[in-house]
């Protein structure tokens, strides 16, 4: 385990029940509060973003946010938020996903992402990938290129990563720590 790794985890609490019996919730809140490992979180992301080609950073609602924004700051680029339907104001693109309980839907501003824009996506955590699929897929139909998709925390037994697989195809998934 590396120095950040455990920096990471160690600002990681596990919350039992939440939101619902059996669900054991990964609070990034103490980790934020900390600025030495918001910092090197948020350092590390950036060093994804410049070694991927990134040209612009994308969070996803609402975590990816806090975590994006202050990535595309430290690396130099541009933020661009993916809302939850009916969220941003102006034409947008939309993409609806299946959830395990019901759908979702999430969009971008039509007008803030281009043909040559190489996008990462950011966020907190990938648990069964349905979030992440439907945004590279946003971005994709937008006109831009997936650079990659990195996380702070992979829930490896949710099987995100597999079923991200086939629309990633090459394009690289980076976990920070992996559960």
């Amino acid at each position: 385990m590396t120095d950040i790794t455990e920096l990471l985890l160690s600002r990681i609490r596990d919350v039992a029940d939440y939101p619902e019996p059996g669900v054991m919730f990964k609070d990034i809140t103490p980790l934020l509060a900390d600025p030495a490992a918001f910092t090197a979180l948020t350092d590390a992301l950036a060093e994804i973003a410049r070694r991927t080609g990134a040209t612009k950073v994308v969070g996803l609602e609402a975590r990816g946010f806090i975590l994006g924004a202050p990535v595309a700051v430290r690396a130099g680029l541009g933020f661009v938020p993916v809302r939850k339907a009916g969220k941003l104001p102006g034409a947008t693109l939309s993409q609806a996903y299946e959830l395990e309980y019901g759908s979702a839907e999430i969009e971008v501003h039509a007008e803030d992402l281009a043909a040559d824009d190489r996008v990462l996506i950011v966020d907190d955590v990938l648990a069964t990938g349905g979030t992440a699929e439907a945004s590279v897929q946003l971005i994709r139909r937008a006109g831009a290129e997936v650079a990659g998709l990195s996380v702070l925390m992979e829930l490896s037994f949710l099987g995100g990563r597999s079923r991200l697989e086939a629309v990633l195809g090459k394009t690289p998934l980076q976990a920070l720590i992996t559960v």
